[in-house]
């Protein structure tokens, strides 16, 4: 009964302390956020990839989608982008320089106008990818966990996952050994012709009411409170540390760098470079290359 009451007395001070805090007409905080994607390799490589190079290749892709990001927020804006690391000396090869062509930016995301912006490289080129705010109709769950010092709440919701998601990206499944071999004999070693994604995925996040925005990492928002974890497809994103109006604020300000393009206009860009790619990668197949050399 004792500890019943000390909890209920914390939960209380937490959340007063919390008013005071967002009450603060310039207040800042930055949350840290771990995001790890899970990639089956059976789904790659097929028959003519050995397991020892389907293990090299998953510890590339391990390391490749392993990252953290820092989300600075105030109350109704926000930046995100990835903490910056130094390379690995000798990891990667062709692959990881080939996927390090679709390096990201800061997003900028505005939940008073409803507005997202992402600063986006490709192959040399920069972008400024302008949107709205994607929505998703969250259900709110029951349940609860605590993550941190922070009690949170659990809410779902199913999501249309972008065509150029790499983070869903798998090898297209052949429903029986007649088909793929049918399809390799007809193949012709397009990229886009052996990949699919999934056009919906249910999204799983935990959000905490003792930070009261509408934040959260990546495209995510609309909660009532700061989303801690999420959890979508292979992709799980976790916050790892908290730090409320930093001594060094960092400026919030929408970018401002690269060719404005929408999303889907920049989808096109990319679907066509994949397209290219692949012209040229079943060329260094014919002439004995390998793509995925060091």
């Amino acid at each position: 009964m004792k500890a019943t009451i000390i909890k209920c007395i914390t939960s209380v001070l937490a959340l007063f302390i919390s008013v005071i805090t967002f009450a603060q007409q310039d207040f800042q905080g930055q949350a840290f956020y771990q995001s790890k994607t899970s990639v089956n390799m059976d789904n790659f490589g097929g028959r003519e990839m050995s397991e020892d190079r389907k293990k090299q290749m998953a510890e590339r892709m391990k390391s490749m989608f392993e990252k953290t990001y820092i989300l600075t927020f105030n109350k109704t804006e926000s930046i995100y982008k990835e903490e910056e690391k130094l390379a690995t000396p000798g990891q990667g090869g062709g692959f990881r320089m080939m996927m390090g062509s679709f390096s990201g930016g800061k997003q900028y995301k505005n939940v008073k106008d409803q507005k997202l912006l992402q600063e986006q490289e490709f192959f040399g080129k920069q972008f400024l990818i302008k949107d709205s705010l994607p929505k998703l109709n969250w259900k709110m769950e029951s349940e609860t966990k605590q993550i941190g010092k922070y009690m949170c709440f659990k809410a779902t919701a199913i999501k249309k996952v972008d065509e150029i998601d790499f983070n869903s990206m798998r090898r297209r499944n052949r429903n029986n050994e007649e088909e793929a071999k049918a399809k390799d004999s007809t193949a012709t070693n397009n990229i886009m012709d052996e990949i699919e994604v999934p056009k919906e995925i249910i999204v799983t996040a935990w959000y905490t009411p003792q930070i009261p925005i509408s934040q959260g990492p990546g495209e995510y928002w609309g909660l009532p409170g700061l989303i801690l974890e999420v959890s979508a497809d292979r992709t799980t994103i976790l916050c790892s540390k908290i730090v409320m109006n930093p001594s060094e604020k960092d400026e919030i300000k929408a970018p401002t760098k690269g060719k404005e393009v929408t999303k889907q206009e920049y989808n096109k860009i990319i679907k066509k470079k994949m397209e290219e790619m692949s012209e040229m990668f079943r060329g260094r197949r014919g002439r004995g290359g390998n793509f995925m050399r060091h």
